[in-house]
């Protein structure tokens, strides 16, 4: 992964603690409280716990790996 991407990635992810749902993340259908991240060419899937108050990230990885 390039290191700019990585840096985006890190960005994004930190800034799920203050809005876990920000307008350009998506809820994945068929899957109970998952969400996606855009980000490049690359793909954040992560849950929400509302009631724990916990962002957990599942995958980070290329687009064409991630759903396989």
């Amino acid at each position: 992964m390039p290191a700019d991407i990585c840096e985006k990635i890190v960005k994004r992810i930190d800034a799920l603690g203050n809005n876990p749902r920000p307008v350009h993340s998506k809820k994945l259908k068929g899957r109970k409280e998952e969400y996606r991240l855009r980000i490049a060419d690359y793909r954040v899937l992560y849950s929400i716990d509302d009631k724990k108050k916990v962002v957990l990230i599942s995958h980070v990885k290329h687009r064409r790996e991630i759903y396989r």
